[in-house]
């Protein structure tokens, strides 16, 4: 399982806003890419799409992340 947690820190008219990418292996064999994303402190949205093999699940989750950067989201340095 990789994981990538982003964050937006609160601004003038925004609250402090979280994304989070997940890749993880499900019980049919298949590859997960779990993304959730919303308001720091609440449960958010989640959405999960479903790929055949791993390649294809990292590609995905890779776009998912460079466009949350481009929405201004920066990524935690949590180990």
């Amino acid at each position: 399982m990789t994981s990538c947690l982003l964050y937006r820190p609160s601004d003038r008219n925004f609250r402090p806003r979280f994304y989070r990418v997940e890749i993880a292996m499900n019980l049919f064999e298949e590859v997960s890419v779990l993304r959730e994303w919303g308001v720091s402190g609440s449960k958010g949205t989640s959405k999960i799409d479903i790929f055949g093999n791993l390649r294809h699940a990292s590609e995905a989750a890779d776009k998912a992340r460079r466009a949350a950067i481009r929405r201004g989201y920066l990524r935690t340095d949590a180990a």
